[in-house]
């Protein structure tokens, strides 16, 4: 199977502008929702969640049928690329900060439920993304199985799951109040599921579907001076909030997607560092 290196190029560079995000919000203070930076530690994450539904449509969509040995050869697969690196970093944060954490949480952690049952209780930073992702894997058979079986039924869960994160944009998180104050209901897997729904329905809509080059490159354009313009300020909680919400959800679908049509591969002088990198 081909690899989809462009993917590659885009999962690196969001993972390193998520990195800088937080070295530099470590160092020198939060930034505000006007800020690239701001915008970048907020949905280079949604671009992850994005490039997970769309890569995994890629990888089994054909080959993934409605059976037990298909469930646990998926399941066998998602472990061992989580699990370990998760052990390892709940073990260095332990090390690192010389601090015992209560058997309860160090449970919830090591088994992954917290993403399931308490979300907000992850031990290491940053680690409740893993525990949405791990959520996400229990979708996805349900989303294989529905898109080949029975359609009305993925036509019902993606109205489902696209107004839950409508809910959680316009009812259940406030503008008034920062994100940090609502940080537990912000990283509630069912606020996040919706963008890995997004990606596997953009691999089912337009895996079979040419583009042009300039096509791509047009929708990266439009994106990225959507997502850099668009007027928002304030505290980050204005970039998850409200008609904000979709105009930037809507941005990570169009440079997913452009990235996912571009037909060309970079000179190995750029195409070594960026694949190594994602």
């Amino acid at each position: 199977m081909n690899r989809l290196y462009n993917l590659d190029y885009l999962r690196g560079l969001a993972a390193f502008g998520i990195m800088i995000f937080h070295y530099l919000s470590w160092t020198w203070g939060t930034s505000p929702a006007d800020s690239i930076l701001g915008r970048i530690g907020i949905y280079g994450v949604s671009i992850f969640y994005v490039l997970s539904g769309l890569t995994l449509y890629f990888v089994y969509h054909n080959k993934m049928k409605p059976s037990k040995a298909e469930l646990i050869a998926f399941f066998r697969k998602r472990f061992f690329r989580i699990f370990p690196l998760l052990w390892l970093v709940i073990i260095l944060r332990i090390m690192l900060f010389n601090q015992s954490p209560n058997l309860v949480d160090l449970f919830l952690n090591l088994t992954g439920l917290f993403g399931f049952v308490s979300w907000d209780r992850y031990l290491a930073t940053g680690v409740w993304s893993i525990g949405n992702e791990l959520v996400f894997y229990v979708f996805f058979p349900f989303f294989i199985l529905f898109i080949k079986k029975v359609k009305a039924l993925m036509v019902l869960l993606s109205l489902l799951l696209f107004g839950i994160y409508i809910y959680f944009a316009f009812i259940e998180l406030d503008p008034g109040l920062t994100l940090s104050a609502q940080w537990k209901d912000y990283v509630n897997p069912l606020n996040q599921v919706f963008l890995f729904l997004g990606g596997f329905l953009i691999g089912y809509f337009f895996h079979s579907l040419r583009v042009k080059s300039s096509v791509s490159i047009s929708m990266l354009f439009i994106a990225l001076v959507l997502f850099s313009f668009y007027p928002a300020s304030g505290d980050t909680i204005q970039l998850v909030t409200g008609p904000n919400r979709l105009v930037f959800t809507a941005c990570c679908f169009l440079v997913c997607m452009g990235f996912y049509k571009l037909n060309f591969k970079f000179n190995d002088a750029v195409h070594k560092p960026l694949a190594l990198l994602g």
